[in-house]
């Protein structure tokens, strides 16, 4: 039975509960916390209520009534939280809903199974007393707990306190008894792959089971075992994923299938991961008997051009089409008038796409080869934007008439014709057209489609006042990515201190994105208005001054191509942080735990901070300790029990209970503290497991 928000709250409502409040997450003790005292089997009822009592709901609502005000649960202006079991509440996770009792109010009749049978937990807004309502066999029970803060802090602090023999059996406890569930056993797998006290030799034995493993980087040990590990699931994963894989290794990967679909999909990854391989491995590749392994051949950026050439002549029309696209430079008058005159559609078209790059390409052209695409060239035809695939039907060239439009050198009948004609995509890819006459390009910054302008407001070859004067919209929320004409040019001082000034916020984010930038440019876009091209240089610029950097940490919270920084930035400041240990500002106070001079107690301190990016600090610094990491695995914040949950001071028996919770085990299984032979056990019962990974698809690669 599934469920969700709606429906618990559609319940609570039934029940004669208004909610109150934003609906944020509560700063007390997670739901499952306050439910265990409520049916550990150590609990005792402050009040228990008979079954077969007649008027066993209107008791019940009574008792708790009583039992609400007499304890302080119900508070001064009537709020309180409220937990339903899940069963209840339709298969919703049990939650914190901040509710205030209406005029007519049921819980014992609506909030349970059937009415008289309730199942909830009720919390003080403060989290420091409970009443929880459950049914037993011939009672219902109202359990009361108060101090609940201190009775944890207590409890915590017993569960810290292990002895040797205590751990020896924690840790044998693990494995005894029924088999671990699959469900664990692949969460144990992904905490075990990125743990890092798993020894290379026992993270081999993961290949298979992790999906995660092979993306991170790996020693030479592991990359030649998962070349040689029998799944090809596992191959190919490792082919997309990995960064450690050396030239010889992606020749034998893909030399070394014998199925042709299998080499296609590897030689496909390999061009577009722009691996390069040894010279003898692309003469075999461009003789493989397979047409698309060698049409991605034609894509290697390593391929020697005399062989590049040779692919022009293939015997397959895909092979020519996409080889013809980088060898053209390369070849003689005879060759290319062939490709040209080529029977096959998709090599003309790519012929022509690459001699009109220093040719004017005429209307004509453009419509008899049906480049546009009907409905751009106006003459009526119907065939389908050319692309270029081949047997295997992947390696489309993409948009032929987007291509033309955007890079070939156009005529001028041509040129005029899609300025004024089409949509505002194709007039878009003519204003990124460095050839266009300087008429046409004033022409479309005046086009009456934003976006059009847009594209003319950020061509190279504008001077900083025409720039200007071109009406753009620019959505600062949007993302956009940095023009290729700035980063080429991030190593010219000059270039930078012009374009630093620029009106253009792209043109500006673009120039933050440079790795060092000369100190005056730094000071000025250290200073921006807007605050991304802040937020870029302090990505980008490892000359980014510390004042700047500690400002968008003020404010920046989302993440970055570099989650880092701004916080690891080089310049980023690290000493008389102290001074913000009892700001007001929790981003700001958080930093008092990176100065040198900060202290255990402080960390302790902040472990119970009222704001969670506090208490997350707190909860990832090795000084923390023990008990404090117990108490925060119960912090209504997820992130915060996983930090809590990597913690290395965590003791065994409170990391064998995190192993085998669905919840946990994931971030358990990657716990430093893990000793080797508790790790080789566990690999050992991942491995039970029926069956490995199911198919391994990557992000950019066809399915395997």
């Amino acid at each position: 039975m599934t469920g969700g928000r709606e429906e618990l709250e559609d319940l609570l409502r039934r029940a004669g509960l208004e909610l109150v409040g934003d609906g944020r997450v509560e700063e007390v003790l997670r739901p499952f916390a306050a439910w265990r005292p409520v049916i550990s089997y150590e609990a005792e009822p402050t009040v228990a209520v008979r079954l077969d009592r007649p008027d066993l709901v209107a008791e019940l609502n009574e008792q708790w009534h009583r039992l609400a005000v007499g304890r302080g649960i119900i508070g001064e202006d009537g709020a309180f939280l409220i937990s339903v079991a899940r069963d209840v509440a339709g298969g919703a996770l049990p939650r914190w809903s901040r509710v205030r009792l209406a005029d007519r109010w049921d819980l014992a009749g609506i909030l349970g199974t059937r009415p008289g049978q309730p199942e909830f937990v009720t919390l003080s807004t403060d989290g420091d007393a409970l009443i929880g309502a459950t049914t037993e066999e011939y009672d219902v029970w109202l359990v009361t707990r108060d101090r609940v803060t201190e009775r944890l802090e207590e409890a915590a602090r017993a569960a810290a306190v292990e002895s040797a023999e205590e751990r020896a059996a924690a840790w044998e406890s693990l494995f005894g008894g029924i088999r671990t569930p699959g469900r664990l056993r692949d969460l144990w797998a992904e905490g075990l792959a990125r743990n890092p006290s798993t020894p290379d030799e026992l993270r081999t034995g993961l290949l298979g089971f992790s999906r995660s493993l092979l993306w991170r980087p790996q020693p030479e040990a592991i990359v030649e075992a998962a070349m040689a590990h029998p799944e090809p699931r596992v191959r190919h994963l490792l082919a997309e994923a990995q960064p450690n894989i050396t030239a010889g290794q992606w020749a034998r990967l893909i030399l070394e299938e014998r199925d042709d679909r299998k080499r296609w999909i590897l030689t496909w990854i390999a061009a577009d991961r722009r691996a390069e391989l040894p010279a003898d491995a692309y003469e075999r590749l461009t003789a493989d008997p397979s047409a698309p392994v060698r049409a991605e051949v034609a894509r290697l950026v390593g391929l020697p051009v005399p062989l590049l050439v040779g692919l022009t002549a293939d015997d397959d029309a895909g092979v020519r089409a996409a080889a013809c696209r980088r060898a053209w430079p390369h070849l003689d008058a005879s060759a290319r008038t062939g490709l040209l005159g080529d029977p096959d559609h998709r090599v003309r078209v790519e012929a022509l796409l690459r001699y009109h790059q220093d040719h004017p390409m005429p209307r004509s052209v453009f419509d008899a080869e049906d480049i546009g695409g009907s409905g751009i060239s106006g003459s009526g035809t119907s065939g389908a934007t050319a692309g270029v695939g081949h047997t295997g039907g992947v390696g489309h060239t993409g948009d032929a008439g987007g291509r033309a439009t955007g890079t070939c050198l156009l005529a001028r009948d041509l040129a005029e014709h899609l300025a004024h004609h089409g949509d505002p995509a194709r007039r878009r890819a003519l204003a990124a057209n460095l050839r266009l006459d300087p008429d046409l390009v004033d022409f479309l910054s005046r086009d009456g489609d934003g976006s059009v302008r847009f594209a003319v407001s950020t061509r190279p070859d504008l001077t900083e006042e025409q720039r200007a004067g071109i009406a753009v919209d620019f959505d600062p929320s949007r993302r956009h990515t940095p023009l290729d004409w700035i980063v080429a040019l991030h190593d010219d001082p000059a270039a930078m201190r012009r374009l630093s000034a620029s009106s253009h916020p792209l043109v500006r984010r673009s120039v933050a994105r440079a790795g060092s930038l000369p100190p005056d440019v730094v000071e000025r876009l250290a200073d921006d208005e807007d605050r991304v091209v802040q937020l870029f240089l302090a990505e980008s610029c490892d000359d980014a001054p510390a004042d700047m950097l500690l400002r968008v940490w003020r404010w920046w919270t989302g993440g970055l191509s570099r989650p880092d920084r701004p916080h690891g930035h080089p310049n980023f400041p690290r000493h008389d942080l102290l001074r913000h240990a009892d700001g007001p500002d929790p981003r700001m106070r958080r930093l008092a735990l990176d100065d040198p001079e900060s202290t255990p107690d402080l960390v302790e301190r902040f472990s119970r901070d009222s704001h969670e990016e506090v208490r997350h600090r707190a909860a990832v610094d090795p000084r923390l300790s023990a008990a404090s990491a117990i108490r925060l695995l119960d912090d209504p914040h997820e992130h915060i029990r996983r930090a809590a949950a990597a913690h290395p001071r965590l003791p065994a028996r409170v990391l064998v209970r995190l192993l085998r919770d669905s919840e946990a085990a994931e971030t358990a299984a990657g716990n430093p503290a893990l000793p080797v032979p508790v790790i080789e056990r566990m690999i050992q019962r991942v491995r039970e497991s029926d069956q490995a990974l199911p198919a391994l698809r990557g992000r950019n690669s066809p399915s395997a």
